[in-house]
């Protein structure tokens, strides 16, 4: 799933009516991450002549090349794909979205007279790239967005084999080589390096640095592996049924949460009570709910 779509998905499943601190905390975070976003065009990748991709990249060649201020383009290009999105997606992703768009715009029309910190475009592009990922990430925790292009490639992807990820690559790889042709490809070379980092802060920001990993465990000790998990780790563990394809016996599957921190101490774990158990771990972008809180540890 991709960014865009996780920020969908939360607004839709956020439909029912927030309570008022909920409502505040939700407004505060597009604020944030608005104004980050703003700050990291502004103060780092449009004064060096690096874009980001997506509507946002588009919108930093046409501004560059009509002088018109960027948070002009920002809206006006934007708003085609919002009406998409509130068909498409929901009207509270799009009022979300519409809100972080503008408060973005503003953000870029008040920093634009504000110096570059550094003329370095190396540096621009990856602090640039670190703010720009930590601000879309918070809009998109959020419910919302700040780009358009992955609107249009939720629609195209249902109607096409392509996932939504390959079809915003497909967008960016034609709008970061028009940086080629506008500023230099050294420039369209930056903007890559931004664009790379940006998409990697936004999957921290949204998932955690404390990432979570969900496990399953298949043992004929599964008993005395699940006791030690929680004894041990202080995690939970819930047991399900399950039967082997080849044999038909009946198996008892070890389900748990723990975080990427405790990965190494499951393994040793199963290495002292069951080496030859099978171990399946997986990434998962939240945990709510249910007991997987951590216990404390005697």
């Amino acid at each position: 799933m991709s960014n865009l779509s996780a920020g969908a998905e939360q607004a839709r499943s956020q439909h029912q009516k927030l309570t008022r601190l909920k409502f505040i905390r939700r407004i505060f975070f597009m604020i944030v991450g608005s104004a980050l976003f703003s700050v990291g065009l502004e103060i780092f990748l449009v004064p060096n002549n690096i874009i980001d991709g997506g509507v946002v990249g588009i919108s930093i060649i046409v501004s560059h090349l009509t002088k018109i201020p960027l948070g002009v383009f920002l809206v006006i290009l934007n708003l085609p794909f919002l009406l998409l999105g509130y068909k498409q997606i929901g009207k509270t992703f799009a009022i979300s979205t519409l809100f972080s768009v503008v408060l973005m715009s503003i953000g870029t029309s008040l920093l634009h007279p504000v110096q570059a910190i550094t003329i370095d475009p190396l540096l621009a592009a990856v602090f640039g790239g670190i703010i720009l990922g930590i601000g879309v990430g918070l809009v998109i925790r959020s419910g919302g967005s700040l780009d358009g292009t992955e609107i249009v490639a939720i629609v195209f992807s249902k109607k096409s084999p392509f996932s939504v990820g390959e079809i915003v690559m497909f967008f960016n790889f034609f709008i970061l080589a028009s940086a080629g042709f506008v500023f230099g490809w050294d420039h369209a070379m930056y903007s890559l390096i931004a664009y790379y980092i940006a998409f990697k802060m936004i999957d921290i920001t949204i998932e955690g640095l404390d990432q979570s990993k969900a496990v399953w465990i298949i043992s004929d000790e599964s008993d005395k592996i699940g006791d030690t998990i929680t004894s041990r780790l202080g995690r939970g563990v819930t047991y399900l049924k399950g039967e082997g394809a080849f044999t038909g016996d009946d198996k008892k599957v070890i389900f748990s949460v723990i975080t990427r921190l405790e990965e190494a101490k499951l393994k040793s774990i199963l290495d002292e009570l069951d080496p030859k158990a099978f171990l399946a771990i997986g990434n998962i972008h939240d945990v709510k709910g249910g007991r997987f809180k951590k216990k404390d540890i005697h």
